[in-house]
């Protein structure tokens, strides 16, 4: 009994739904009479001149490039013979 009324109410909605209305049919209008263009006329004066505009701003930096290809290797050294290098010790840090 506390279900009945629902499905009752909704079995009548779908049984309703389902019948087939009738089509109403209208009549179709009769055609309209076409409007056949006339020959063109006479070419209107030309416009006046534009004025030039104003000078764009400056566009934007370009992004920095890559680094090159690295250079060909110099000729190795000659010995220095006789010359003695001489590096001094660093001194200690205080």
């Amino acid at each position: 009994m506390k279900y009945s009324i629902v499905v009752a109410a909704a079995v009548s909605a779908l049984a309703l739904s389902a019948c087939e209305r009738a089509t109403v049919v209208v009549p179709a209008a009769p055609p309209a009479a076409v409007a056949v263009p006339g020959p063109a006329g006479p070419q209107g004066a030309p416009g006046a001149p534009a004025e030039k505009g104003a000078t764009g701003a400056m566009g934007a930096t370009g992004a920095e490039g890559v680094q090159g290809a690295e250079g060909v290797k110099g000729d190795k050294g000659k010995t220095g013979g006789d010359t003695i290098v001489v590096v001094p010790v660093p001194a200690p840090n205080r």
